[in-house]
């Protein structure tokens, strides 16, 4: 197949991925999706709308802060870390809108980022802790290693998902209004 085609198929589509456990292979394939559709849909996307909320949903700015933010803090816990203070000022920080000072540039620089940190510590997962109890912030709710790590995945395409519709209908506003 060439990678002309390879590129039309879904990620999920193309096959096994290298490195990664077996059954982790569906997280990676759904958070490199999400990477491939966010980075092409936020294409020519400008900063002045960053912060706008068509009909009161979220922002996009919220959305690309809170999309980086929830797989670092998810992938945390899945290695049965406590969230830092800088993850704690960052949690806050995804409900503080407009910020000015924040570019759509970094906003996607960072999902990129915690991507490939995500994607790594796939890599390094060993299957036999994937049933191993995690708890979740200060309450310590339960999940697993697993658990988390699905979880890391499906918000992320659940919020990727609500950005495409914002981001759409942004862009589409804005080209029949000038």
């Amino acid at each position: 197949m060439s990678n002309t085609n390879q590129s039309v198929l879904e990620v999920w589509q193309r096959g096994h991925l290298r490195d990664i456990p077996a059954l982790l292979q569906p997280v990676a394939h759904a958070l490199l999706q999400a990477r491939e559709e966010l980075n092409i849909m936020v294409q020519g996307f400008p900063d002045s709308l960053l912060w706008q909320r068509p009909a009161g949903v979220a922002s996009a700015g919220f959305h690309l802060q809170h999309l980086a933010g929830v797989l670092d803090r998810v992938f945390t816990y899945a290695r049965a870390e406590t969230l830092t203070i800088a993850q704690l000022e960052q949690l806050t920080a995804e409900d503080i809108s407009p910020q000015t000072t924040v570019t759509v540039t970094e906003l996607v620089k960072r999902f990129n980022i915690e991507v490939d940190k995500a994607l790594e510590q796939l890599k390094n997962t060993d299957e036999k802790t994937l049933a191993e109890f995690r708890g979740v912030g200060r309450k310590m709710l339960p999940s697993t290693v697993i658990g988390l790590l699905v979880h890391g995945a499906e918000h992320t395409m659940r919020h990727l998902g609500q950005l495409m519709v914002t981001v759409k209908f942004l862009k589409h506003a804005q080209s029949t209004s000038g």
